[in-house]
Formats: C-alpha cells, structure tokens, sequence
C-alpha cells in the first residue's frame, strides 16, 4: 500500500497576536519533544518541528476563532495520523500535553471560555486521530487479509517475503492485533496489545477469546463472534471493554475478521484493538457537563427532561407520576442586594437540601435555571404522595442558611401535578406544573399548590379573553345598554348609565365583571373607554334633538387608567364637540378609592373636564377609604351610594335600622357638600320610598329598569312604560 502525506498547511489563515504566536512557538517545541521518538516518522527533527510548529499555530487559531468550530481539531488528528505519528503513547502524550501547557503558554490558563473550547478540540482531535487511524487499520487488514489468502499461491520466495512484510506490520502497528484459531485459542498478539493489556504473549495465549468476555459487554458483541465463527459474516465492529493485567478496564474499539482456508471454511480470526479510553473518557466528561448544572452539580434541565421521556416511555412499567415544580420566594432581593456570589452559594445550599430531602429511588431532583428546581417522583401512588414531598421540602427550607456572615430566610412556592400517565404527555405535564407554580406564588408564597384543571379551564379562559379583546372592538363585539336614573320624587328620567357589554362568538353575553379588569390589564380599556364614550354621546345627542329639555344626561364609568390618561380632556371635548353635545349632558363616573388616590396631574384632568361642564360623579361611595376633608376639595358633583347599603332598605315590613342610618349619613353628608346623591341597586317599592324619605335626590335598579337597548330609554321618556 502507498500513502502520501501532505505536511502543507493552509496559509490564508489570519496573523495571530505576537504575544499568542510566541506561545504557541514555546508549545509546539514542547510537543515536538513530547512525541518524538513515539513513533515512527519519515521526517527529520527539523521537519518534525516545523510539522507541529504549522498544526500548532492551526490549533491556536481554531481556539481563538469567532465563530467557533471544531473542525481544525479533526483535521489536526488526522494530519497526525498522516504524518506516521502513530505510537501507542503519540496521541496520550498529545492529549496531556494539550490539557496542561497550551492555555499556560497562551497566557490564558484561567479562561474559562477557553477551557471549554480546548476541550471541545481535544475531543474533535482525538476523533480525527482515530477515524484516520482506524481507515488506515482497515486498509492495512484488508492487506493481512489478502496477503493471508494469497500466500497459499505464491512461490516459496514469495511466500517467505509476503511472511516478513505481515510480521514487519503486525509488529509495528500502532493499534493492538491479535490472532486466534476458529476455537478462540489465542495464538498470537503484537506488541501493542501487550502494552495495552499489560499481558506478555505467553499470558495471552494461554487465554481463549471467550476469556476476554466482560461482564457489562452488550449482548450485541457476543452474539456477533458467534456468528463471525460460524462463517455467517466476515467481519464486525464493536465498542468493548477489556480488564487489564492490574485490574484497570480499558475501553477499545473492536475490529473483528474472519480469515477463511482455500476452501472458504472458518480458518483465523483477527482481532484489530484500539485503544480509546482516553476519547471515552473526555465523551463522559462532555456529557457530565452537558447534563449536569455547574453550580449545584444537579441534574439539569436537559437531563430532567430526558428523564421525564423516559417515564412516559414505559408507560407499562409506571402508570402516574408527580412534579413539584419549585420557585425561590424573594431570591431576586438577595441577589441585588447581597451580590451574586451569595446568591450562587445559596443556590447550591438550597440543591444540597433538596437533594438530600427528596434522595430516593424513582425520584430525580433537577436545576431548571435562575432559582427553579423541580422535582420527579416516578411510579407515584396519587396526590399525596407529592404533597408529602412539597411538604419536606418546605420544611427542610425553614432553617436559616448561613452564608459569608448573613443568616438568610428563604422559603419556596411549588406547584404539584399528579395524574396518570396514559391520556397526557410530558409537556402537558410540565405546563400545567409550571402554571400551578404561578398559582402558589399569586396566593401567597411559602406554600404549595395543587393542580387544579377546573381553576385551569377558568384561566384559559380568562387568557382567551384577553388575547381575542383587541379584534373583538374592532369585529364589533361590544354594544352599549342603558339604565335610567330616575328622580325619585316624580319618577322622571334624569339620566342614564351607559353599561358595555361583550357578545362574545365562543362565551356569548359577557358582562363587564368578565372583561373590564383585563381590559385594565392589557391597557385596552383606553380604546375601549374611549369607544363607550363615543357610543354613549352620540345616543345622547340623539336624545337631546328628540326629546329637547326632557332628554337625560348620560352617565359612563371611567376607568383608573382612563383618570390617568394624558389624552383624557382633549378625547372627551372633542367626541363632545364631534357629537355637538353640552357638556353638561355628560356624566363621568369614578369609584371612590380610584379618585380619592388620584395623583395630582389625572386630578387636574378632572378639574378641566369640570371646569368644560362635564358632570363628576363618585361611583360605589361608601365602600372605599373616604378622606371627607379632601372630598370638599374634589371636582364632584354626584355621589352614588354603593347597593351593598340597600339591601337592608329593601324588606317590605321592616328595615335594617344600621343600613338605614349609614344612608341617612352619606345622604346629609353630600348635601352638606352641594353634591347631589344617587343610591344604586333599588329592586322594591318600599326601598324607594324609605331611600326618598331618607333624602336620596335620585335611583338606579331592577325597581325602575333592568339595563336594555337604547330603545328602551325612548320608550320610558315617551311614556310607553
């Protein structure tokens, strides 16, 4: 077999920094002397220092690259292989070498994102080496084997030089050979494996192949031989391990051939060894890594998750499991206040006793990130069993943690799932933990709570309604109802509420307890405030021109975030002025504690639209924190009493005389102020007669009206009702 071997390294490569240059020089010669002598190579020292020198620099390069790759690694290997650098202890000695001195000559020996790159290259390196090493084994044993069959037909002459060609390559190869007969008796191994093995050859062949069987070894490798043996293929490829004289394991990759007489009839075997302990190594530290969190040494999440699949792959053996999923109450504070490095050391306090208090078979506990553990309980037996960890684990945080001279007090939300397998997935179950999680935190910290599909449906709900809200005002979903306010010694209409309702496509009629607070939440409520308006001023208008001096004003609820909206005069006067209706046609609603906590700026807004003739009313008075020496202050003209007090002014016979005195108060009290009132939630002829005794200027309810279509205003100011 001819090889040739390019040494040509390629020169478009960018200059490397003096300094990093410098180093690489000092390593390469250290590399240089390292393997020289390790192996058999046709080239000077000279060229040999100049070959590492171009590799070296190659490497260097690679490390200090953006983006980063592994590929220069590979390649590296392989030029190893192709410059003969082939001796048992060439890529150890490599391997070491670049571990311990290449980040120390570079000046970098406390990066470390160079570390981790290193590594990353040294595996890429050792799987370069060993592909090419294990093409040029395959080519050098398809020469033994051909030289093996052929030999039966050369000359005597021939024979005895194609004899010292196989001895000069079975001595001299740099992986380990063995030869055995059809009946696994070793006859023969080269020295390479004797290195590997630590056995002389005597000790190997008083050995049988079957001897060299390991306890773990899969069932594959045997299963193979037997059939190699038996003539049915010719050859195979395994990973296996192998016990050395000293008792270390060795891990090798396995190349087994079959080596048939002239009549095609199982003859030898030839067994081809290479070692790769040190690439599987570096592979179970990769791993380790890639699987496990730096900080804490948990499991991570990707571990975890290759877990949970696990579980959900054999169904047959578990039929439930649980979560708790679990969340660091106030880590943030200890993390800015204290610095990260306490909060670091708090994480892995906190791992330290999640592990030991939760340790079991069929139970993994897992970092997920930032102060989120969580924890899988396999082969569970129903909810109680992961209210039983939630619970140790809770009581396992309660003693304070003592780090760097602080005693800190930190406490955890978990939220539970547990069910059955069958009929869910594994992301099922890691949503509805996580959403459970949130649960816990919203009902108050240090606790855990328990999935609950129920609470869940409401909450989908509610989330389906906040995200459809934006196209629902523009498909046109929301109408406007009304409600009269009536004048309670004549019964005429005075005014009217204007109450938005939402006909939803999917939930149907919604009133505004289902919507307003997420419109709130989502900022919706400006557009969506800003559209009542318009809808109630235009229908006011519309009164006014038919009805003249008998037409209500129109009452509409405004929302704390619509107080506090910049834009608030100039939408207000302007809809007024676009609909050409009076100001004083107009009324706006806020509810006791939103404009007793106004800040001074919305107050100013209230003021102006005042000042322009707009009616101010206070909405719910009564239930709220009233400040009475700031409410003479305030721009109001209304106060609505809340329909809570009515209700002990409603009995037919008798009626609550504490309710009766509390509206008796408020009524005197806004008359005191010039304020008009207007009591809410007037259902019996009874209530509205005390509600007139008691002074009451005007009502709202089922008494009068049950909120309907505008139509139904024009209908009670015509009388019709």
């Amino acid at each position: 077999m001819t090889e040739r071997v390019d040494h040509r390294v390629r020169d478009d490569r960018s200059p490397l920094d003096p300094a990093v240059l410098a180093g690489a020089e000092s390593f390469a010669r250290s590399w240089a002397t390292a393997v020289i002598g390790s192996s058999y190579v046709p080239m000077t020292r000279a060229e040999v220092a100049q070959h590492l020198q171009d590799l070296t620099e190659m490497l260097v390069e690679a490390l200090f690259a953006s983006p980063f790759r592994t590929a220069p690694g590979y390649e590296i290997g392989s030029r190893l292989v192709d410059a003969h650098f082939t001796g048992t202890d060439t890529l150890g000695r490599t391997i070491q070498l670049l571990g311990d001195d290449l980040l120390a000559e570079l000046g970098s020996a406390g990066d470390e994102r160079l570390q981790s790159r290193l590594a990353a290259l040294q595996g890429a390196l050792s799987a370069g080496y060993a592909r090419a090493l294990r093409e040029r084994t395959l080519a050098e044993q398809e020469a033994i084997r051909a030289a093996v069959l052929d030999a039966r037909d050369q000359a005597e002459a021939m024979l005895r030089a194609s004899e010292a060609r196989f001895r000069a390559m079975f001595t001299e190869a740099a992986i380990g050979i063995g030869i055995a007969d059809i009946d696994g008796r070793i006859l023969d191994v080269n020295q390479a494996l004797q290195d590997m093995l630590g056995f002389s050859v005597e000790e190997m062949r008083q050995y049988n192949v079957r001897d060299l069987m390991h306890p773990e070894d899969a069932g594959s490798v045997w299963r193979l031989y037997d059939q190699l043996i038996a003539g049915e293929c010719d050859h195979y490829r395994a990973e296996k391990r192998f016990h050395r004289a000293d008792g270390e394991q060795v891990w090798t990759h396995l190349t087994l051939s079959l080596v048939r007489d002239d009549h095609g009839e199982p003859q030898y075997q030839v067994a081809m060894i290479e070692d790769v302990t040190d690439r599987h190594l570096l592979q179970n530290r990769l791993r380790y890594q890639a699987l496990h969190d730096p900080l804490t040494g948990l499991p991570n999440r990707a571990l975890f998750l290759e877990r949970l699949g696990r579980v959900f792959n054999n169904r047959g053996k578990h039929l439930r499991a649980g979560l708790c999923y679990l969340d660091l109450d106030g880590f943030k504070v200890i993390n800015d206040s204290l610095g990260h490095d306490i909060g670091d050391q708090l994480l892995v306090e906190v791992g330290r006793r999640l592990d030991h208090s939760v340790s079991g078979e069929g139970k993994l506990v897992a970092r997920m990130g930032g102060d989120e553990f969580v924890i899988l309980v396999e082969g569970s037996t129903g909810e109680q069993d992961i209210v039983d960890v939630a619970d140790r684990v809770l009581t396992e945080l309660e003693a304070p943690i003592r780090i760097a001279g602080h005693e800190l007090s930190v406490s955890a939300s978990i939220g539970i799932v547990e069910r059955q397998l069958s009929g869910t997935t594994s992301a099922d179950l890691m949503r509805d933990a996580d959403i459970t999680l949130y649960w816990a935190k919203a009902d108050g910290k240090a606790r855990w709570a328990l999935y609950d599909p129920e609470r869940n449906a409401r909450e989908v709900a509610r989330f389906t309604l906040s995200a459809t809200m934006p196209r629902a005002l523009e498909r046109g979903e929301f109408y406007v109802e009304y409600q009269p306010l009536v004048r309670l010694e004549d019964s005429t209409v005075v005014g009217v509420e204007a109450l938005v309702r939402w006909q939803h496509p999917e939930f149907g009629r919604l009133a505004p307890d289902r919507f307003i607070e997420l419109a709130e939440e989502t900022g919706l409520i400006v557009p969506l405030g800003r559209w009542v308006l318009r809808k109630a001023c235009e229908e006011a208008r519309r009164w006014l021109v038919e009805f003249g001096d008998a037409a209500p004003f129109v009452s509409v609820n405004l929302a704390v975030r619509q107080s506090r909206d910049p834009e608030l005069v100039r939408d207000v006067k302007r809809i007024l002025d676009e609909c050409a209706l009076p100001p004083h046609h107009l009324q706006l609603e806020l509810t006791e504690s939103a404009i007793m906590g106004t800040a001074d700026e919305p107050l100013e807004a209230l003021r102006a639209l005042c000042d322009m003739g707009v009616r101010i009313a206070i909405d719910d008075f009564g239930t709220g924190y009233s400040n009475l020496a700031y409410l003479k202050h305030l721009p109001v003209h209304e106060l609505k009493i809340a329909g809570s007090f009515m209700e002990g002014l409603r009995a037919e016979t008798e009626e609550d005389p504490v309710d009766s005195q509390i509206v008796a108060t408020l009524v005197q009290l806004a008359h005191a102020l010039s304020l008009g009132v207007t009591a809410e939630g007037v259902e019996t002829p009874a209530q509205a007669a005390r509600l007139l005794r008691l002074g009451c200027d005007t009502g709202q309810g089922w008494f009068f009206a049950r909120p309907g279509p505008p139509e139904d205003i024009d209908s009670l100011l015509r009388g019709d009702l």
